[in-house]
């Protein structure tokens, strides 16, 4: 099993080239950055995670700019979205950055997406809440498209263009692969209809051999060779026995959560961190 990290790269963070350097170095295999463009200050949508929302959230640099500066210091760093708001990203534009980069990165982006919680902020988007997800199927769709075809078309409700040429194609064929966060009946069911891997959020505990035998089932009903589907624990507990139960459950990738601090308390975790990634 892979062993990752994720962050919130921010203003005040160690700076995300710096980061890269000192993973790859402590053989760490990724580096996943989520993403908000801004938070609406009303703050009308609850925080999954609590009372009050961290300043980290509306700090965020771009993840693709941030990754790409990751990339260009780095040989074997995988990098990631983990997650990209992808209903609050334009398709065909998004689709370039993710070629782009994966292009200029020798094959190393992984595309982790989700729908996010903050209604507001899809709302200055000219999102609707209610149909993200439905927009997302299509957006991926679109995305794919773009990607592996030469001549590139897409009819959908939410995207529509027609025969299109579209450059640089990804490095990894046939595109990056698009692993969708998530842990809900809902979210395995779009996983195995059009994503290439999951990705579960361990913040209320992952029983990870249950959450296997979930994946299986939903795939078995799809006609999908489960196999063929990753799986990538977001914000895994820094903790050894844990990290075994997931590597015997057939997990793929552990992805360990980092504080959004100056270079010396990331630093210092890092190394408390190290031989797990080994």
């Amino acid at each position: 099993m892979d062993v990752g990290v994720l962050i919130f790269a921010t203003d005040y963070t160690i700076r995300t080239d710096e980061l890269a350097i000192a993973l790859e170095e402590r053989g760490f295999e990724s580096l996943f950055l989520p993403e908000h463009t801004h938070i609406p200050a009303s703050r009308e949508s609850a925080w999954p995670g609590g009372a009050d929302l961290p300043p980290d959230y509306w700090h965020t640099h771009d993840p693709f700019v941030a990754l790409a500066y990751a990339g260009a210091v780095t040989k074997n760093l995988k990098l990631g979205t983990g997650i990209c708001l992808l209903a609050q990203r334009e398709s065909i534009v998004t689709a370039k950055n993710v070629a782009s980069l994966d292009m200029m990165s020798n094959g190393r982006f992984l595309f982790g997406i989700g729908g996010g919680w903050n209604v507001e902020e899809m709302n200055h988007h000219g999102v609707e809440y209610k149909t993200r997800f439905a927009q997302i199927k299509d957006q991926v769709l679109a995305m794919k498209a773009l990607w592996t075809e030469e001549d590139a078309a897409y009819h959908g409700d939410f995207v529509n263009f027609d025969a299109s040429w579209a450059h640089p194609k990804p490095v990894q064929k046939p595109h990056p692969p698009v692993i969708m966060g998530g842990e809900t009946d809902y979210t395995l069911a779009r996983v195995v209809d059009y994503c290439d891997g999951w990705l579960p959020r361990a913040r209320h505990g992952f029983d990870a051999a249950a959450n296997m035998a979930r994946l299986k089932t939903f795939a078995d009903k799809a006609g999908r060779d489960v196999s063929e589907i990753s799986v990538s624990v977001f914000g895994a507990p820094g903790d050894q026995a844990t990290l075994d139960s997931y590597a015997e459950a057939g997990v793929d990738r552990a992805i360990l959560g980092l504080p959004s601090a100056p270079r010396d308390e990331v630093m210092a975790l890092l190394d408390k961190y190290a031989p797990l990634a080994g």
